[in-house]
């Protein structure tokens, strides 16, 4: 390693040469690396749905979810099962044992399913699929006092002028109700025409359909037969034929029926500012940036609402690239002034050019990890970027030692390339053992298994490479730096007092003051330690004991994750199974009294400023596992 530290000062060339690799494809990479909120992983859960229309809770455990939890129960690499029955549907969801191929555990999981024959006949086909966890960045809220057919319209239309957007490929309606055509025919009409209500729904059944019929090969050319009686609408399936007489007459569906175009009856709905709502939510796809995303919407609802009915309005809710945002600034923020401070205080006490070096250590080595980064999988994202910031304070430690012992030597009277070579080789050892010191400190966190390890190993992949570019840098490419400059014991501040600027002056005095605060007080100090020698240990163990205590204590909480306050509020309702849709609203609306009396007390502390609430958004009528009728309601407020 010393002949390589010598050859890399001696040879500038080599030097700025790897330097300009860290920068050029640190920049050039930061801009192609995906960018996301979070990491994009795969859960370790697999999950079985079956539809079991009109079947309660009680009726979907007995014919749907036992007999999935007993036909895979037997398969191996499945370490938990999770069920829940709601009201018309069931989902077992597997726990993938770590280690274990998801993919070969989904695919025996669909072949045991497969083999029930026991289910319901009014139960659908059942689905398997892994949990994937859907990255959405934000949605668009379509909201006025309007009918609800409107509304639903107009979001409609807001989903399909998103996605045809290019840098938009997956957005979808959320608490909106989907369409439902029901017909009500009465005994009496049944009875009149001899008809059941299973003969009229096969009718419907095969006149409203799309059927190919094959083609027919004519002289110029072949053409394609097409049955395209597929009804969409209420005029639709009115217009078809239930009774044909002999005499040539039809008695139609409209004739003998209520055909009602409208919702299901699952009482769902959505309020935002205390109207009705309908929610577009916009998601990220691939490579897909979630602020290019979050932009395009913002701008497209600026201009969306210009051309909106007076009676619907349009606006955004939960823009999650905020927080990718607020992280990326923190970083910038905190690298900046990390930047400035290690250049003040080592111009102060040693020399500006090596402060100056020393300092760009900072960027060089970030733009290095930056660059590694695609080969190791990893993604600019939330978790990413706090390694980012946790690694700002240990980054430049071995620069600092470096530049420190190279000035040292350079006070001794050597040229610059001869105190360069000298105080790096002389350091080397120790800053490669403290490197590997804090590298052993994170390894750790690379195997821990589980859905919460696929988050947490980001960190030390981050944190490892800043710290090798970073020993990479200060052992190759700054000794070549420093042993740039002019003859034997050249200083940058003149001897004469009287010919010194500000800042050499201001730089005597600190050396004069730091020189004082060692020889004085921390060497009293030291040797006081050293004399009583099992004090000094005692107390050490002192502090020990203490710091645990107050752990064990409860003094210091201990949690896995640190709780940070988000910027919104959210209050989920679960109620009794059977309870009445007006009892659901009125709790409800509860609620929303309750936040707007918090929001409006908060306001008239401080009337100045704007509200602390942009927008309150509540939804009513779906169950914690599944959409249904009166199960739980919501509410939230970003502030």
């Amino acid at each position: 390693m010393n002949n390589w530290i010598g050859w890399m000062a001696k040879n500038h060339v080599a030097a700025n040469l790897l330097m300009m690799i860290f920068i050029v494809g640190g920049l050039f990479m930061g801009f192609q690396v995906k960018q996301e909120v979070f990491p994009e992983i795969e859960l370790d859960w697999i999950s079985t749905t079956v539809v079991y229309p009109g079947a309660s809770p009680d009726e979907v455990e007995e014919g749907i979810i036992l007999q999935v939890e007993e036909a895979i129960s037997s398969i191996d690499g499945i370490d938990e099962i999770k069920s829940v029955a709601a009201e018309g549907a069931g989902t077992v969801n597997a726990k993938v044992r770590s280690g274990e191929d998801a993919d070969l555990i989904l695919q025996d999981i669909k072949n045991e399913v497969d083999r029930i024959t026991t289910f319901p006949g009014e139960a659908e086909k059942p689905i398997v699929a892994k949990i994937v966890n859907r990255r959405e960045v934000i949605s668009v809220v379509v909201y006025g006092n309007a009918p609800e057919r409107s509304l639903r319209e107009q979001a409609e239309a807001v989903r399909d002028e998103l996605l045809a957007m290019p840098q938009i490929t997956q957005a979808e309606l959320s608490g909106v109700r989907p369409y439902e055509i029901s017909i009500e025919i009465s005994e009496s009409n049944l009875r009149r025409y001899n008809l059941t209500l299973t003969r009229v729904a096969q009718i419907i059944r095969q006149t409203s359909l799309d059927l190919p019929a094959g083609s027919l090969k004519t002289e110029s050319g072949e053409i394609l037969v097409r049955t395209k009686e597929k009804r969409y609408t209420e005029q639709g399936y009115g217009e078809i034929p239930v009774v044909v007489n002999q005499d040539g007459t039809e008695v139609l569906l409209k004739d003998i029926a209520v055909i009602n175009d409208g919702f299901e009856e699952t009482d769902e709905f959505g309020r935002f500012d205390d109207q009705p709502a309908a929610m577009v939510k916009v998601f990220r796809v691939g490579d897909q940036k979630p602020t290019v995303i979050s932009d395009l919407v913002y701008k497209y609802v600026q201009e969306k609402s210009a051309t909106m009915p007076e009676s619907v309005k349009i606006s955004t809710w939960y823009d999650t690239s905020e927080i990718f945002r607020s992280r990326m600034n923190l970083l910038i923020k905190n690298a900046c002034f990390g930047l400035v401070m290690v250049f003040l205080v080592l111009s102060l006490f040693l020399q500006m050019r090596l402060a100056l070096w020393v300092m760009l250590g900072i960027p060089i080595s970030f733009l290095g990890a930056l660059f590694l980064m695609p080969a190791t999988g990893v993604s600019i994202n939330m978790i990413s970027l706090f390694a980012f910031i946790m690694a700002l304070g240990i980054v430049v430690d071995d620069a600092i030692v470096v530049g420190e012992n190279v000035y040292e030597h350079r006070q001794q009277g050597k040229s610059h390339l001869q105190a360069a070579i000298d105080g790096a080789r002389e350091v080397g050892v120790p800053v490669v053992f403290s490197i590997l010191t804090s590298v052993a400190a994170f390894v750790p966190l690379i195997y821990v298994t589980g859905t919460m390890g696929k988050f947490i190993k980001v960190i030390p992949i981050v944190v490892i490479s800043i710290l090798v570019i970073s020993l990479v840098e200060s052992l190759f490419v700054l000794p070549a730096h420093l042993s740039l400059g002019g003859g034997k014991g050249e200083e940058e501040c003149p001897e004469d007092q009287e010919q010194k600027g500000i800042f050499c002056r201001m730089r005597h005095k600190f050396a004069i003051f730091l020189d004082w605060l060692i020889n004085v007080h921390y060497r009293d100090f030291l040797n006081l330690c050293i004399r009583y020698r099992y004090v000094t240990f005692a107390v050490a163990i002192g502090l020990l004991l203490l710091a645990i205590g107050t752990v064990k204590g409860g003094i210091v909480k201990f949690r896995f994750m640190p709780l940070v306050e988000g910027d919104r509020i959210t209050v989920n309702i679960e109620m009794p199974r059977g309870t009445l849709v007006a009892e659901t609203a009125k709790v409800q609306e509860i609620l929303l009294e309750k936040a707007r009396e918090t929001v409006a007390y908060f306001d008239k502390i401080d009337p100045s400023e704007r509200s602390i609430m942009r927008h309150l958004y509540s939804v009513s009528g779906g169950t914690v596992a599944r959409g249904g009728p009166a199960g739980g309601g919501s509410a939230s407020a970003p502030h």
